[in-house]
């Protein structure tokens, strides 16, 4: 039977993202996964805690609350040893909320990319150590919650390469590659991102937790 999940995001790439993580035959998870903009009544959630599994958890139950479906949210970012771990929580505002809210996203990532890149200008490359982190939580209408984590160590490179995914994508290297993010096919990338590895981390207790889901 098909379960049907709420993903907290009105981001319709990050949904099509989830599917393509979630929805391989070997997983054999049947999950119908919707984004709030089914929901407008839920509206914005502002994300005032100040951790990943925090932001996380708020959305999830939010979600899960005002929908009485089960619900599924991330908060993730770029984690830079040298900036003492920031961006972090930080990583989509990082040029500021003076960005705008109508500018466009490609606008708004490629402002923050920017900003990143001067703050790191003068830093050697041995001292470019970065991780992408990812936290997920799933929350079940009646106040049961689980969370998993996920991570990809790596380093931050001078300029921008590769046209494929966004954010801080085109300047982040992997371990043991030599592309960024961006030059990754989307399989690729799902298959070591760390949403892919937070949300892979997640299947048992989707399965535990959905079994009885409508």
């Amino acid at each position: 039977m098909t379960r049907r999940v709420v993903l907290a995001t009105h981001n319709e790439h990050k949904v099509h993202e989830l599917q393509q993580i979630l929805g391989g035959a070997d997983l054999d998870l049947d999950l119908e996964i919707v984004s709030m903009a089914a929901f407008p009544e839920i509206g914005e959630i502002a994300e005032t805690e100040v951790t990943f599994v925090g932001n996380a958890r708020l959305k999830a139950e939010h979600v899960a609350q005002r929908t009485s479906l089960p619900a599924l949210a991330d908060d993730s970012g770029l984690a830079v040893e040298v900036l003492g771990g920031s961006p972090g929580i930080f990583s989509a505002r990082w040029s500021g909320l003076h960005a705008g809210e109508d500018l466009p996203r490609g606008e708004k990532d490629r402002r923050n990319l920017r900003l990143l890149l001067d703050q790191l200008a003068d830093v050697p490359d041995e001292h470019r150590r970065a991780a992408f982190r990812c936290a997920a939580v799933l929350a079940v209408p009646g106040g049961t919650t689980a969370t998993a984590e996920g991570e990809v160590p790596g380093v931050i490179v001078r300029e921008p390469m590769g046209d494929n995914g966004f954010g801080y994508d085109p300047i982040f290297v992997p371990d043991g590659d030599t592309r960024t993010l961006a030059q990754y096919t989307d399989e690729e990338k799902n298959a070591i991102s760390h949403r892919g590895r937070a949300f892979r981390a997640m299947v048992p207790v989707l399965r535990e937790h959905l079994s009885d889901a409508p």
